[in-house]
C-alpha cells in the first residue's frame, strides 16, 4: 500500500477543501493518506505533496520521503516565489502553466515532472480562479501518485524570475482610476482575508466584489 502525506500548512488555506478531496480520491485507490498542517507531524515514507504551503520545508522533512512534490502556478523557472497565480492575473494573463516538480532545499528549484496549462476567459473572480486551479492540481497529483515511475525528471531551463509576497499595500485601489482599468486587481481580491481598500478624506474604506452567480449561490 502506498503511503502518501499531504501537507497544507495553513488551516485557513483556500486549498484545504481540495486537499481533502485529493485525500479521499487517493484513499479510494487503496492508498494510505495523511493530511497534515504542520511539517513536524510528518511520518517517513512514500510521497509527500506540499500544496499551498506558506512555509519552507527543511532538509529534515525532505529526507523523510522518497519524493516531495509541489505544484506551482507558473512555468518554472519563471515566476518562482509567492502567489504566482495572482501576479499573473494582475499582469493580464489568462493562460497559466502549473508545474509539478520535486521539492529541494532551494525554493522552487527542483526538477519538474509535468506541466499543464489552465485557461480563463478574463471574467473569473478569485474563487473561480482557485476552483479551476484546485481541480487541476488534484488531477496532476493523482496521476503522479498512481504511477510516479511514468514521469521523467526534467531540469528547469531558461531565465528565472521571482514574485514577491503580496502585502496589504498591494490591496489598495486607486479611486482616481476606473474600475475597468483596475479590473484585474478586483479579480484577485480575497473578500474575507485580504479585501481591497482605499483612502478618502483620511478615512479607510473596504470593497468586496461578487459575481451574479456568487450572489445566486449565497
Amino acid at each position: 500500500m502506498k503511503n502518501i502525506t499531504i501537507l497544507v500548512d495553513d488551516e485557513k488555506s483556500w486549498f484545504l477543501p481540495y486537499a481533502e478531496k485529493l485525500k479521499t480520491n487517493l484513499e479510494k485507490k487503496k492508498m494510505n493518506v495523511s493530511l497534515i498542517h504542520n511539517q513536524k507531524q510528518a511520518k517517513a515514507g512514500g510521497i509527500s505533496f506540499l500544496l499551498s504551503c506558506s512555509k519552507i520545508v527543511g532538509k529534515e522533512f525532505l529526507e523523510k520521503f522518497d519524493h516531495n512534490i509541489v505544484v506551482h502556478a507558473s512555468d518554472l523557472p519563471k515566476g518562482k516565489g509567492f502567489t504566482p497565480l495572482k501576479w499573473q492575473i494582475l499582469e493580464g494573463k489568462n493562460e497559466i502553466v502549473l508545474t509539478l516538480f520535486e521539492a529541494v532545499e532551494q525554493v522552487d528549484a527542483g526538477p519538474y515532472y509535468m506541466k499543464e496549462c489552465i485557461t480563463f476567459d478574463g471574467t473569473e473572480l478569485l474563487d473561480e480562479l482557485q476552483n479551476v486551479m484546485g481541480e487541476q492540481i488534484i488531477d496532476m497529483c493523482e496521476r503522479y501518485a498512481i504511477e510516479p515511475e511514468r514521469f521523467c525528471a526534467n531540469r528547469q531551463r531558461g531565465e528565472e524570475s521571482f514574485y514577491a509576497r503580496l502585502s496589504e499595500a498591494d490591496d489598495k485601489i486607486d479611486i482616481d482610476r476606473t474600475i475597468r482599468e483596475q479590473f484585474q486587481h478586483f479579480r484577485i481580491a480575497d473578500n474575507e482575508r485580504f479585501p481591497l481598500w482605499f483612502l478618502y478624506q483620511g478615512k479607510k474604506y473596504y470593497l468586496k466584489i461578487y459575481s451574479d452567480k456568487q450572489k445566486e449561490d449565497d
